[in-house]
């Protein structure tokens, strides 16, 4: 099959890193899978994407997200795959588009439970005849569909129609095995010094995203506690600007884009993530597959995967964050307890796995097989 993804940009973000590593397993599996690019800004996952994949073929249609001139642009190269696969607002409307231009399946995933779109009522129209356009929308989590179907109403929740099996869920997926088997940074290059606890985020700086929570959290603590964000975004600034203004600058240290993640987190003590929202957060199964304790605010997208196997905390409250890390810190047994049920959990987020449901929804839509849902 030629498949080609089509995404915003490479860089930091759980829908960035999944596509990166579903790449490398389809064409290990005998695809042919290329990259479309809005933003072509060359970052360190793009030259991860290069490495793996000798001779891929990466498409670059500028250097911004909604320039109406890509739905030329996208019609003239989708034609020459047999599936076109998009992930992010931009990519979904803009590829539904340019296929009334051109005849190609279409699939695409959805990565979030919520957007702001969801709430301006004039758009839904829109966003009814886009996803209409798709031959299949695969949810990353239960909950993420739960709220598609929501959002979407009518025929989208009526098991009779056509339509609902046009959705499904495949949980997302991470090469666990490859974070379990990370080695750990050396000092000189974390500045990691005796004594230091280090809680560690992974994610992008943006909106949905709560870094300032964890910021705040360290700033309660006892100077041996470290907090670690990699990642980078529109809002980096405003959580450098609170830093500063709780005085932690020696205590937060920011690692922008990376591509040895799995080594960060093996450096780590903690791993965390702080959201307001999220579909099936890449973070928090990388987290786990490091073989460390996972926290996470209790929102969906993060609560289906961490409760009952790391520690959950209510959304935005830096108290209970700075209240929890202590016990990890004195109680060794509890440390080992938590982390070892964390490693346990990944091990159901195998991307392999992930891969071979993605194949099976291709599949069947070249063979217009309508019975996804029931997989």
């Amino acid at each position: 099959m030629k498949i080609l993804q089509v995404i915003t940009s490479l860089l930091t973000g759980g829908a960035e890193t999944l596509v990166v590593n579903l790449v490398s397993r389809f064409r290990a599996m005998g695809d042919e899978v290329d990259v479309c690019l809005f933003n072509g800004v060359e970052t360190p996952l793009m030259e991860r994407l290069r490495r793996e994949n000798p001779g891929i073929r990466i498409w670059k249609l500028g250097k911004g997200f909604y320039n109406p001139l890509y739905v030329v642009k996208l019609a003239r190269i989708m034609r020459r795959y047999d599936i076109v696969h998009t992930h992010n607002s931009s990519p979904q409307l803009f590829v539904a588009i340019a296929s009334v231009l051109c005849s190609v399946e279409l699939c695409s995933t959805e990565h979030n439970t919520s957007n702001r779109k969801r709430g301006w009522k004039w758009y839904a129209p829109v966003e009814s005849w886009m996803y209409g356009r798709y031959g299949h929308v695969i949810c990353i989590s239960k909950v993420a569909e739960e709220k598609l179907r929501e959002y979407m109403g009518g025929a989208w929740m009526d098991e009779s129609s056509k339509l609902y099996h046009r959705i499904s869920t495949i949980d997302n997926g991470v090469d666990v095995a490859a974070f379990h088997a990370s080695e750990p940074l050396p000092a000189d290059v974390t500045g990691r010094q005796k004594g230091d606890f280090v809680v560690t985020m992974v994610a992008g700086f943006r909106e949905a995203k709560d870094q300032d929570t964890l910021v705040r959290a360290i700033a309660m603590l006892p100077s041996q506690y470290k907090l670690w964000l990699v990642g980078d975004g529109v809002r980096m600034a405003t959580v450098r600007a609170l830093v500063e203004e709780l005085g932690v600058e020696g205590r937060v240290r920011f690692w922008g884009l990376r591509t040895d993640v799995p080594r960060v987190l093996k450096s780590s003590d903690v791993v965390c993530m702080a959201s307001h929202w999220e579909g099936l957060s890449l973070s928090n199964i990388e987290g786990m597959s490091a073989g460390k304790p996972f926290m996470a605010s209790d929102v969906n997208g993060l609560r289906e995967v961490t409760k009952g196997w790391g520690v959950l905390f209510p959304e935005s409250d830096a108290k209970a964050v700075a209240d929890e890390l202590p016990r990890f810190h004195d109680d060794a047994g509890y440390y080992r307890t938590v982390a070892d049920k964390c490693w346990e959990r990944a091990q159901q987020f195998d991307i392999a796995k992930t891969a071979k449901r993605y194949q099976q929804v291709y599949t069947a839509m070249r063979e217009n097989d309508t019975t996804l849902h029931e997989r």
